[in-house]
């Protein structure tokens, strides 16, 4: 009986994002991804020569994610091919374990390798750790890089959290491609 009540609270979180970010229009979406992609070159002068360098940049500009026991995330963002905007995608991802909160963060998503990138845009649904690895770059957007790092086919980055709910994962979360 306990274990319905978590879903029923984790339905309501999910209803609640995708009813907040379903109203974004394709031009807030690119105001809001131009936003972030400059916060995300300020945080480290070695961003933006790394995201010039990869094949694409998937960015959400604000995942939220809200737990109590059962937990779930969502975000709307673009992905960008040489500086322009070619697809929409959602991200969305559930969670089970000891979490209590809210919180807000924004993601770069670097895809250093073609093939890296043509796999993900082949999947409608594509996967973190399942579809693809991704390695997560959490100090600070920049610091926690380093030579191998640099190597990953797909690099994430998660900054400007806000909130008092601390998990830097992508690990689970489903990418979906938004059809508008």
């Amino acid at each position: 009986m306990k274990l319905n009540k978590y879903f029923y609270l984790l339905f309501i979180c999910v209803l609640s994002f995708s009813s907040a970010a379903s109203a974004a229009s394709k031009a807030e979406i690119d105001t809001d991804v131009q936003f972030a992609l400059t916060t995300f070159y300020n945080l480290s002068p070695g961003n933006k020569e790394l995201a010039s360098k990869a094949a694409g940049v998937l960015v959400f500009p604000t995942v939220m994610k809200a737990g109590f026991f059962v937990g779930g995330d969502y975000g709307e963002g673009a992905l960008q091919i040489d500086g322009k905007t070619v697809d929409y995608y959602s991200t969305a991802a559930i969670s089970f374990g000891l979490q209590l909160g809210a919180q807000s963060r924004s993601e770069v998503i670097l895809f250093m390798d073609k093939d890296a990138l043509e796999n993900f845009r082949v999947h409608d649904g594509w996967a973190a750790g399942i579809d693809g690895s991704v390695a997560v770059i959490d100090s600070g957007a920049g610091k926690g890089i380093n030579t191998e790092t640099a190597k990953e086919p797909i690099i994430a980055f998660i900054f400007s959290n806000k909130g008092l709910m601390g998990n830097l994962s992508l690990e689970g979360s489903k990418f979906s491609k938004i059809y508008r």
